[in-house]
């Protein structure tokens, strides 16, 4: 591994077909003093260059990670420590990243006895005569006897865990109740489900005459621990057997009851009801005044007249069509207990209990270090790499839409620093996880932290953020320095060449030598990306596609263990990061790259061949996790039942450093809090730009699954029109879930992808997997369209030089050419606010889309701190709706999947008048 290869790819304008064998590499040569010559192309094996490989190159040069190994890990830490580019005639160098030490053993956690669960608290529990927990609240929140006096006595009689009141506040009744339950308990027929299926309430069953499957079946009460509870249909005439008339239990909950990770909270009726009667007071009121407008005409100003009516007219049916959606308002709440129940507890498919989540692709954009300061973006992604998700299911993507070597080292400073920030924030559960932001809180840090070395690590871990903050502030004159020195040494060297000349005999004269100012990488290479001094191939319009995987994809299996030169105590910790990859795609004068939009579906195409995460989540650089469960939440919608149909899940957002007043309304408490849970009881919210969780399926341009199934019509509520399904498509199949609008059948012409999606063979393979990847889990006969338990444990794939030299060729400027790339397919081009039409053009199609308001603000940002900055978004805003209404995207065009919103708002409305 001690010399250079090179990667040839085609730049004729068409990303090569990837053969079965991937790319062939042929090696440069090495200089004594280091540094790497490639071979120029008369140098080259006539076999290689005859290939269809021809413009493209990728160099590869040695590493401290590319020494001899076995050949698995030889690909991996061949792509992790080289720095991809490329592009027409673009030469790619690498940047060595700090990498970790040496895996250490993998540590086992010793086995847990029944302990108390409240913070701060160690006591065993007590146990009955068989050898149970005594649990003396229905939600089995372990707890002892003094931290239940004291819940009894200080906390009015609430239980730490499900914050009910307990329904004994004497242990001595706590006792003799759980023997009582016990001997009730064994009188149940008895399951593999044990303890948890004997607790099941009974729901009785009614007869359905028409033989269709009852939906009202798998109904929930409302006094169960999961807010609507779990229920067990029983079957007709099963007699128990105690003879008592009970009726037994079905086979299919037997075994596992099914539990739902979501539900719907309706508004109480004292809340709602009086807006509601505020709106028809309002109503009518109007009414009476334009009918007495109307009547009273102006005959002396009869076009002014005119004029204000039809103004009166407007914002009038602007109020109401802003009322109807606020009549049925609903929120969500998630259970996170039970989404680990499903997919990370051992079962008969999953035994080793290994997570079968599946993987999210994280998008974080940046175009200007200048005005996005590298800091924030720095603890942006930090923030994202200590989430509390299966390590090996996450993948990061930085896309540096301005290619400044500014972003990239901050990225790499950011990557080394998180090898200590993400186990210590795995070790004490730290909240926020925003190293800037938790150093920062005014409260008390200490507080529900019970580890004795919490101190310690705590102190340790800030003094080595104050130095990481050091030397990120410290960058842009470090970067200038450094470029300056190279380039006076580059100076010199000209000049000294050039006496030489005129001393051997030339007749040349002396003349000053001009040479561009080019900027420096730290391994003394020139940056392929844009230059301090902009130069002809290296401008922010102008410079090649960068791709460098800072962060490898972490192995299968956990590595507890201490970090090279670290005195913190990770023994017990997982200290995996998930994979980090620094992306700039390519920019060249002539072409139009769309902005936003542009850099978004590049990352879209890069990351479906890197790590193909069926869910994308995008965040803005300012905008940081501040809840690390926040993608558990987000994900319980999209496994629940029915969450196939979900094109994405919006969260709300939150911003920091705003006056007390709020004196610019950053906090859009209207629009966030009122308008967008108004918008999730029709199909759902729109898609504000950050802050979204999206099914990669619904960006691809396909249709839900089933929508030929819910087609309606025009008047589609009152008169629904179900097609017919034949025999033959009883069972859906995985291509029937990959249906577009265009196609009337069932199945679709792969041959047409080439067109829609490019020509690269990699990025059509991803797109079924993808898929089938993103289905909920076939736990239930209700569930549809699922995928079976445990096919998600399989391992990922190791990344090679191949893939990500098919990476750099679909982010290059000529791939969307002849493509549906920004019309049908991915982000949508030709709006200020590509947003907003984007995630129309998914509820167009049939999606819907759900508003996640977690308890804790699952993210957080940076608001406009000055009236400039915040009236320049408001434009923004609203030149994008103008440009909206005037265009093809306007609602009153949309299909009849769509148009059922406005006939369910005038339904909602009429019903408010009878």
């Amino acid at each position: 591994m001690g010399s250079k290869g090179i990667l040839k790819n085609s730049g004729s304008g068409k990303p090569p077909t990837a053969p079965t064998s991937g790319p062939q590499v042929v090696f440069g040569r090495r200089t004594e003093s280091g540094r790497f010559i490639s071979y120029s192309r008369d140098d080259l094996d006539s076999e290689i260059s005859s290939v269809d490989f021809q413009d493209y190159h990728v160099h590869l040069p040695m590493t401290p990670d590319n020494q001899p190994m076995e050949d698995g890990k030889a690909d991996e830490q061949y792509v992790s420590s080289s720095l991809f580019t490329g592009g027409f005639n673009s030469v790619t160098r690498a940047h060595v990243m700090d990498k970790q030490g040496p895996d250490t053993e993998m540590g086992r956690r010793g086995p847990k006895g029944s302990t108390c669960m409240v913070e701060g608290c160690d006591s065993k529990i007590i146990r009955n005569g068989r050898g149970e927990d005594i649990l003396p609240c229905e939600c089995d929140f372990k707890i002892c006897v003094d931290c239940f006096t004291d819940a009894v006595k200080g906390n009015g009689g609430v239980c730490p865990g499900c914050k009910e009141l307990y329904k004994y506040t004497d242990w001595e009744e706590v006792l003799s109740n759980s023997n009582n339950e016990l001997t009730r308990a064994l009188s149940l027929p008895q399951g593999p489900g044990g303890k948890m299926e004997r607790r099941l309430s009974l729901v009785k069953q009614g007869t359905n005459q028409s033989g269709e499957f009852d939906h009202n079946r798998w109904l929930f009460e409302t006094k169960g621990t999961y807010g609507y509870g779990n229920a067990i249909w029983p079957d007709d005439n099963v007699d128990d057997d105690a003879g008592n008339g009970m009726q037994g239990h079905p086979k299919e909950l037997m075994t596992k009851p099914w539990r739902p990770l979501t539900r719907k909270l309706q508004i109480p009726a004292g809340v709602i009801s009086p807006y509601r009667l505020l709106v028809l007071i309002r109503l009518v009121a109007l009414a009476f005044f334009l009918m007495w407008r109307i009547k009273h005409v102006n005959n002396d100003a009869i076009w002014l007249w005119g004029m204000s009516i039809v103004c009166e007219l407007w914002f009038a049916f602007s109020w109401v069509l802003d009322q109807l959606p606020k009549l049925c308002p609903i929120n969500r709440a998630t259970d996170l207990s039970v989404l680990k129940e499903k997919f990370e507890t051992p079962t008969p498919n999953n035994p080793t209990g290994k997570s079968d989540l599946p993987g999210i692709d994280i998008f974080v954009s940046t175009a200007d270090p200048e005005k996005e300061p590298v800091l924030v973006t720095a603890n942006t992604i930090l923030s994202i790499l200590a989430v509390d998700y299966p390590v090996d299911k996450l993948a990061c993507y930085v896309s540096d839409d301005g290619g400044a070597l500014l972003t990239f080292e901050a990225m790499a400073e950011a990557a080394s620093f998180a090898n200590l920030w993400v186990p210590f924030c795995r070790k004490h559960e730290i909240e926020p996880r925003n190293p800037d932001s938790y150093f920062n809180l005014k409260r008390d840090p200490f507080k529900n932290k019970v580890k004795a070395d919490f101190v310690k690590d705590r102190r340790r871990v800030k003094r080595e953020y104050d130095e990481f903050k050091v030397r990120v502030n410290g960058l842009p004159d470090a970067i200038r320095r450094r470029s300056d020195a190279y380039h006076a040494r580059e100076e010199i060297q000209a000049m000294n060449l050039q006496r030489e000349k005129i001393k051997a005999g030339g007749d040349e004269q002396f003349q000053p030598v001009k040479i561009p100012k080019a900027t420096w990488m730290a391994d003394s290479t020139h940056w392929p990306g844009t230059w301090l001094h902009s130069s002809q191939d290296h401008a922010r319009g102008d410079h090649a596609g960068i791709i460098q995987v800072m962060l490898k994809p972490p192995r299968d299996m956990p590595m507890y263990g201490n970090i090279e030169k670290s005195s913190l105590d990770f023994s017990a910790v997982d200290t995996r990061l998930p994979m980090l990859v620094y992306m700039s795609r390519e920019k060249r004068p002539g072409y139009d790259h769309n902005k936003k939009a542009g850099a978004m579906n590049a990352l879209v195409r890069a990351s479906a061949i890197m790590s193909n995460g069926p869910f994308i989540l995008n965040l803005d650089c300012d905008h940081y996790v501040y809840n690390s469960k926040a993608f558990r939440e987000g994900m319980c919608f999209m496994m629940d039942r029915g969450g196939d149909r979900l094109c994405y899940v919006q969260f709300p957002q939150r911003f920091e450093g705003i006056d007390p007043s709020d004196r610019y309304a950053n906090h859009n408490t209207v629009f966030f809090d009122i308008n967008m849970r108004a918008l999730d009881g029709l199909q759902g919210p729109v898609y504000v730009g950050t802050g979204c969780l999206f099914r990669r399926i619904a960006l691809y341009g396909f249709d839900p699954p089933r929508s030929k199934d819910h087609s309606p019509g025009f008047c589609g509520c009152c008169l629904p029109r179900r097609r017919k399904t034949s025999a033959s498509n009883a069972n859906p199949e995985e291509t029937m879930a990959l249906r577009m609008g265009d196609f009337d059948g069932d199945s679709m012409n792969l041959d047409t992808f080439p067109k829609k999606f490019g020509n690269s063979s990699f990025l059509i393979d991803s797109i079924a997997v993808a898929e089938f990847q993103g289905r909920p889990l076939a736990d239930h006969p209700s569930v549809k369209n699922g995928r079976p338990p445990g096919a998600l444990t399989i391992p990922r794939e190791l990344l090679d030089a191949s893939i990500v030299a098919e990476a750099i060729s679909v982010v290059s400027c000529w791939y969307e050419e002849k493509t549906e790339w920004g019309i049908r397919v991915g982000w949508i081009y030709g709006s200020v606010t590509e947003d907003v039409v984007t995630g129309y053009r998914m509820h167009n199609r049939g999606w819907k889309s759900v508003y996640c308001v977690t308890q804790r603000d699952a993210f957080r940002g940076t608001a406009p701190i000055n009236l400039t900055d915040r009236l320049h978004q408001v434009l923004r805003w609203a030149t994008g709706s103008v440009e909206i209404f005037f265009s093809r995207n306007n609602a009153l065009l949309a299909s009849s999947k769509m148009k059922v919103y406005v006939i369910m708002s005038l339904k909602t409305f009429y019903s408010l008048l009878m």
